[in-house]
Parts: C-alpha cells; structure tokens; sequence
C-alpha cells in the first residue's frame, strides 16, 4: 500500500499562490509552517483530547497536570491505571476523562490501531477514530493535518476555516459547511495548505 501523500509546503504555497483569491494572501502570509509536534499517536489523541473546547493556555495547563498523574508516560497502560481522582484532579472533565479511557481501552483491546495510521489512508483513519468517545470528525482532521501532515485535509465543520475562506474571498457571510465541501475542489491536492492560510488570514 503506497503512503497517503503528506503536505509539502513550499509546494504547496506555490500551488496556492497562483489562486487568485488565496495567492495575495500567500504572498502576505509567507509559506506554510505548520509545527512539528512528533508525540506518539497515542500521546497526541490524549493532548487533543484534553484541548478540546478549551482556551490555550487552559488546556495547557490541564493537560500538563495530566501528565505529571501519569508520571509522564502517556501509554495506554499508564491511563487506564490511573486512579480517577488523581486524574479528575488535574483537571480533566468526567467526559473528556470518560474518552480518553475509551480511546485506551480500544487500543488495549485492538478495536482501534494507532499503530499503522502513518500508512491508512484519510477515511480509514477518520472511521477508526471517530469509534473512540468523544473524538469526532473535527478532532480526526485536526490529528491528519496537524500530526500526520497529510496534504489533503479540508474540515469544511470548522467555523475558523468558513470565516478564514470568507475573508479570504471577500465574502459577507461564511459558507456552511456543505457548502463549502464542493469550494475546496479546485484546491486539491493542497487543502490542508488553503486551511492553515484560512486560519491565519483570520489572525492577520
């Protein structure tokens, strides 16, 4: 099985930079930098897990005093031994708690692999994620784009990413969702780069 393609930047700048509505943008912003962040699968679900619907410095925080519960191994192994109130105790919500026990048990047990994402294409990853509680499409996406750097992400769920494209192409409102799936055609192979420039247009 041939590997997923992975983003490459500078290629994919240049590619975007010929879009009339995103290459002013390219030229302002600069290339793409999406930072490496080269945890364990495992690992990096847990982080985005306790990240979810939290400000930056917050979920830092949390999830810094949930790994200081699990003595910094951040394993299966080492979640589901935790005791509850050391780790409710760092912080952590029952629910987002409750998920990332799931997504330990899952792999313990082998119903879901982390093991082999590197080389499972964007849908299988997606499927095998969103089987763990509490880990929707979004939070799939974001584990491609940002942990796997693959090339071809496009989170149309992602109110930063319609707003981004909207002002990006001067639009009053942002697009929905679905309409914004059918927008990112002629963005292919490069929609994870037009996602990173939506969202730093709306920093800009």
């Amino acid at each position: 099985m041939a590997r997923p393609a992975r983003l490459r930047p500078r290629v994919a700048a240049a590619a975007l930079a010929k879009d009339p509505a995103f290459g002013p943008w390219v030229e302002r912003i600069g290339p793409v930098r999406i930072p490496r962040l080269d945890l364990p699968p495992f690992a990096y679900l847990v982080r985005a897990i306790c990240h979810q619907q939290l400000a930056g410095a917050a979920a830092r925080t949390i999830h810094g005093r949930f790994v200081d519960v699990l003595d910094a191994d951040v394993s299966p192994a080492s979640v589901l031994s935790a005791s509850e109130a050391a780790a409710r105790g760092s912080g952590l919500s029952a629910a987002k708690l409750a998920a990332v026990r799931d997504l330990a048990e899952k792999v313990v047990k082998g119903d879901v692999r982390l093991d082999d994402v590197d080389r499972q294409p964007d849908e299988e990853v997606v499927r095998r994620l969103t089987d763990v509680r509490g880990i929707g499409v979004w939070t799939a996406q974001m584990f491609l784009l940002f942990r796997l750097r693959r090339a071809d992400v496009w989170p149309v769920g992602d109110l930063g990413v319609r707003r981004g494209y909207a002002l990006i192409h001067g639009l009053e409102d942002p697009p929905s969702a679905r309409e914004l799936e059918p927008l990112g055609h002629r963005l292919r192979p490069w929609r994870s780069a037009a996602a990173w420039y939506c969202y730093r247009a709306l920093e800009s």
